[in-house]
C-alpha cells in the first residue's frame, strides 16, 4: 500500500530517539507502539541495543528505533554502545533528540546535538522535550528557551520542538504526526499487526533484566545481562493448555554480586523470576515456567568475548 484511501501520499521510514541515558526514549517509544517493545528502568544503561517499534497508521508506517543512552564510555560495552547510536544516526530518515524536561540542557547533550550537526550528512533533527508531566508550565517554558538557545549556540536547526509525556499521553500523537510527516513516501516495511522485528528470545531476556533492575535498585545495575540458554514449549501438552519453558541466566561479574542477587534463602532471585514469568507470560500469551540461574563471568562488560557471546 503507497497511498491513502483518500488518496494522500503514504509515507513511511525511519526515525531514531538519541539522548543522554534515561531521557525517556525507551518509555516513549512503547507509548508509540501501544505495547511494551523496549524494556524500562529509571538507570542508566538500560538499553544495550537498538530496538525497533514498529506504528501502522492509515496515512503511514512510522518505525521507530530506540537506542542505548550515549554517554562517556568506562568500559568495552559503552565504548560499543556508543558505536551502534552513531552507526543508526546515519540508517533513518528523523532524529529525535529526547531532551527531558526535568533536567538541564548540559555538556553531554551539547555534546550529543553538535556530534548530530557535523556529519556530513546531517539528518533531518526534531527536539522531544520529555517527560512533561514531571514539571510546571514555568519551567518547561525555560526549559523550551533552553533548546532555543541550544539551536543558536550550535548553530542547527530543530524542525519542530514538542513537548510530551509519555505517561500521561500528552502529545505522544502529536510525536507520531510530525515524525511520520518528515518521512517520504513510501511502502509498508512491517505486515500489519508486527510491531516489532525482536525476536522472542531477546525480548524475554529484556524483561528478565528488566525484573532484576527493578529489584536492585542501585546496588550493581550496569553489571547484569541476561540470557536466555533455551526455550520452547513443553512437549506432551495438549494445544488448549501449552506451557512455555524457558531456561535463562542472569550474569554478573563477581561472586560477591551474585550473593547480592540471589538474596537470603534465595528470596530476590525467586522475586526477580515470578515478576519476569508474569511479563513474559503478558507479552507471548502462553503461560511460562521460567528457571533463573545466576551465573559469574567475571568481568564480562570489559570482555570483547563475552560480549560477542551476549549479542553486545
Amino acid at each position: 500500500m503507497t497511498e491513502q484511501d483518500s488518496g494522500g501520499t503514504f509515507r513511511s521510514g525511519f526515525a531514531c530517539f538519541v539522548g543522554r541515558p534515561n531521557a525517556g526514549k525507551s518509555t516513549l517509544t512503547n507509548a508509540l507502539v501501544g505495547r511494551k517493545v523496549a524494556i524500562t528502568s529509571d538507570k542508566p544503561q538500560t538499553t544495550r541495543h537498538t530496538v525497533r517499534g514498529i506504528v501502522h497508521r492509515s496515512d503511514g508506517q512510522l518505525i521507530i528505533i530506540d537506542t542505548p543512552g550515549l554517554s562517556k564510555p568506562r568500559s568495552l560495552l559503552q565504548e560499543r554502545l556508543n558505536d551502534l547510536v552513531r552507526a543508526t544516526w546515519t540508517e533513518v530518515d528523523v532524529v529525535a533528540v529526547a531532551l527531558p524536561s526535568n533536567q538541564n540542557i548540559g555538556p553531554g547533550d551539547r555534546y550529543l546535538v553538535g556530534q548530530l550537526a557535523a556529519l556530513r550528512r546531517p539528518p533531518t533533527l526534531v527536539a522531544l522535550a520529555t517527560k512533561t508531566d514531571l514539571v510546571s508550565r514555568e519551567r518547561l517554558a525555560r526549559h523550551l528557551g533552553q533548546i532555543a538557545a541550544l539551536q543558536t549556540e550550535l548553530g542547527i536547526r530543530f524542525e519542530e520542538v514538542l513537548p510530551c509525556s509519555a505517561l500521561s499521553g500528552d502529545q505522544v500523537s502529536e510525536v507520531a504526526d510530525v515524525l511520520l510527516g518528515l518521512l517520504p513516501p513510501g511502502p509498508d516495511y512491517y505486515p500489519d499487526g508486527e510491531i516489532t522485528d525482536e525476536p522472542d528470545e531477546v525480548l524475554v531476556a529484556e524483561l528478565i533484566r528488566e525484573a532484576a533492575l527493578e529489584d536492585v535498585r542501585d546496588e550493581l545495575p550496569h553489571s547484569i545481562a541476561a540470557q536466555v540458554e533455551e526455550m520452547g514449549l513443553r512437549e506432551g501438552r495438549p494445544a488448549e493448555r501449552p506451557l512455555l519453558d524457558v531456561f535463562a541466566s542472569l550474569i554478573v561479574e563477581r561472586d560477591s554480586q551474585k550473593g547480592i542477587m540471589v538474596g537470603r534463602a534465595g528470596e530476590r532471585i525467586k522475586r526477580i523470576g515470578s515478576q519476569a514469568r508474569q511479563q513474559i507470560s503478558a507479552m507471548l500469551g502462553t503461560p511460562v515456567h521460567l528457571d533463573l540461574r545466576v551465573k559469574v563471568v567475571k568481568d564480562w562488560q570489559r570482555d570483547a568475548k563475552q560480549l560477542n557471546r551476549l549479542g553486545l
